[in-house]
């Protein structure tokens, strides 16, 4: 696919990638949209609140989100993010860069995450009690003003299950570690608008935390992180919510990696913090 040039993300040809009208380049082309995207992730927030308790660090390891924690807080460039976005096209579902075409793989997910990309697929269900499910899984029932639909407040469960008791069983620990994986889960793979709700159908799969680390939960973000992609380049959305951090790290790192060419390709849409920073 051609393309005007280094900085005009608008396609020579408009026929073939369909959605150009509705397309955030579009926008930003006749100048009916200039704003940077707004952040929706939560990390450090979640990191601020939340120090985990070496006591239920085995059960994090155990279930294979420790990779996760381990990961933390980066630096989220969002002009860079937001020229990203403006080269995403929901038609093919990859950037669309001076050099061609790249996008994010599930190796990417793999090597950066830590996650894994091959197993069951990660599904959930509402036909739930959520009190009951609560009770059971975190031993702890949550009030109304905790819950928003089938999401629970991320600082709820913070202030609930964080500090497990000195005399804490393994149920007990177990528990605790359920709520935090359940928190990162909502803070920093499936954000939602305003990353402080965490939706509870990812609940009945930390049963087993053994099981748990069989599933798929490479799939499922990459999976997220294309949708929400996806829902940012079109109809001026003014912000994007996912994974932000596998968006930055994949493209910027992962092109770099494939060789100094590439490397300047990216650097030549990256922002001047973000292209300092590389070289």
């Amino acid at each position: 696919m051609a393309f005007r040039g280094i900085h005009d993300a608008d396609p020579l040809d408009p026929s073939v990638l369909l959605l150009q009208d509705r397309h955030r380049s579009h926008f930003v082309d006749t100048e009916q949209l200039q704003d940077v995207l707004r952040p929706r992730q939560h990390m450090r927030a979640f990191l601020s609140m939340w120090r985990l308790d070496p006591r239920i660090r085995p059960y994090v390891i155990r279930a294979g989100f420790y990779g996760i924690y381990r990961l933390g807080h980066i630096i989220i460039d969002w002009p860079l993010i937001t020229c990203l976005v403006e080269r995403w096209r929901p038609e093919t579902h990859t950037f669309h860069v001076p050099l061609g075409e790249t996008t994010i793989t599930l190796q990417d997910v793999a090597i950066i995450l830590g996650l894994r990309i091959d197993g069951p697929a990660v599904t959930g269900t509402y036909m739930v009690d959520v009190a009951e499910l609560c009770d059971d899984l975190l031993g702890v029932t949550p009030p109304a003003d905790a819950l928003r639909g089938f999401t629970i407040s991320i600082r709820w469960l913070c202030q609930q299950l964080s500090t497990p008791a000195a005399d804490a069983d393994e149920v007990a620990l177990e528990r605790s570690a359920r709520g935090f994986i359940l928190a990162l889960i909502g803070s920093f793979l499936f954000p939602d608008k305003k990353g402080v709700h965490v939706h509870l159908c990812f609940l009945p799969l930390l049963r087993d935390l053994t099981l748990t680390s069989t599933y798929s939960w490479g799939g499922a973000v990459l999976a997220h992180t294309y949708r929400e992609l996806c829902r940012a380049s079109l109809d001026r959305r003014c912000g994007i919510s996912g994974c932000i951090t596998l968006i930055q790290v994949s493209m910027v790192l992962g092109e770099a990696s494939r060789g100094p060419t590439r490397f300047r390709a990216i650097c030549a849409i990256c922002s001047t913090t973000i292209a300092a920073w590389l070289t």
